[in-house]
């Protein structure tokens, strides 16, 4: 049976929002928003040292101290260190940051001060899941291979990663980019628990069905999906991957919404649960930066009434690759009933299953059967 560390919630908070994405969130409405999200049974969270240089863990870190470190997941990243900067660096999309700039650092002693960095920041004893950040090439263009060899080879990121999981001071670790190869090369040259993969695997697009999900259920690693409203597109915005959308997609998204609407469904709730219900996908995180999104939209998302409807809804087209997108049958390591909660498209016909919710936390994971 896998024993690779997991979230403790099926539902996260991402922490962009808490570092000033696109806009200035007040303290008050970013603790309010972490605070809504815990009442709403939310319990994980996750934050990085570029939101906002540092901004976002500071506040993450003052929500959460008092709360019991036993009950819920936090995640952070990798791979920029922080160094003092008079009067901070502002690096799109964050409006706004705390005295410091960036520092790539992708060596295995990079890795392990981040850490100890952010525990410093988040004034916290623990980490539960590290992501090496933004080892991509849609961040680095043709410098990427230059980052990745450093990354993957002696005395880097992967090898300190492994060292700091088997020391204990981090559960888990992978990689948090917003492109598939990475993540790939990362299973087939270390050890990796889980991903943090943004932006991919959504209504707009499906590209980790072809050989990302079917590797890691090979491999018994796990993905958890960010960005699930291609950066609040789905949800309303106006930005699509951290960007001004373009017209296609405006016009992919409004067919979209306009199946959802003849099936009572709305397009937010479809598109959270359509990445939900992968058995690889271990958690969807969202972003936030009020506290009305946290208390309203979560029932909304995961209630009973709104799986029928995401069913019916899914079924009719609003996947992308509605004509051949059939996610592969997992591994022999995977759950026996886990082959029902993924959705598969072929042909005209479809069918999405989800876990039921659970009695307790929203999103809570339920039990492995014994054996």
């Amino acid at each position: 049976m896998n024993q690779r560390y997991q979230p403790i919630t099926r539902l996260g908070l991402g922490g962009t929002g808490l570092g000033d994405m696109y806009h200035t969130t007040r303290d008050e409405a970013a603790r309010a928003t972490v605070d809504a999200a815990w009442e709403a049974g939310i319990r994980y969270f996750d934050t990085a040292p570029h939101y906002g240089a540092g901004l976002s863990e500071h506040r993450f870190g003052q929500a959460l101290r008092n709360r019991p470190r036993d009950e819920y997941t936090l995640s952070t990243k990798v791979g920029r260190l922080l160094a003092p900067a008079w009067p901070g660096e502002i690096a799109s999309p964050f409006v706004n940051a705390l005295p410091f700039r960036r520092v790539i650092d992708y060596t295995a002693d990079g890795v392990r001060r981040s850490v100890e960095d952010s525990l410093q920041r988040l004034a916290l004893g623990h980490i539960d899941i590290a992501y090496v950040h933004d080892l991509s090439p849609d961040q680095f263009g043709n410098e990427f291979e230059h980052y990745y060899r450093i990354a993957a080879g002696p005395g880097g990121a992967f090898e300190g990663m492994v060292r700091l999981r088997k020391e204990g001071i981090i559960k888990a670790w992978g990689l948090g980019v917003n492109t598939v190869e990475p993540c790939l090369r990362a299973l087939r040259h270390s050890d990796p628990d889980i991903f943090l993969l943004a932006g991919r695997y959504t209504l707009m697009e499906t590209t980790p069905l072809a050989e990302l999900f079917p590797l890691c259920a090979e491999r018994g690693a796990h993905v958890v999906i960010g960005g699930p409203f291609n950066s609040g597109f789905l949800a309303g915005g106006d930005h699509y991957d951290y960007a001004p959308a373009k017209p296609g997609q405006h016009q992919h998204r409004e067919r979209l919404r306009q199946v959802s609407a003849r099936h009572g469904v709305d397009l937010a709730a479809a598109a959270l649960q359509f990445g939900a219900a992968h058995p690889v996908v271990a958690a969807t995180i969202p972003g936030a930066s009020s506290p009305s999104t946290c208390a309203a939209t979560p029932p909304s998302w995961l209630s009973p009434s709104r799986r029928s409807s995401g069913r019916r809804c899914v079924t009719k087209g609003l996947c992308r690759r509605r004509r051949r997108c059939r996610a592969r049958r997992q591994s022999r390591h995977e759950r026996p009933d886990a082959r029902r909660r993924y959705c598969t498209f072929s042909g005209t016909g479809s069918r999405t299953r989800m876990n039921s919710p659970s009695s307790g936390r929203l999103g809570e994971r339920e039990p492995a059967p014994p054996g």
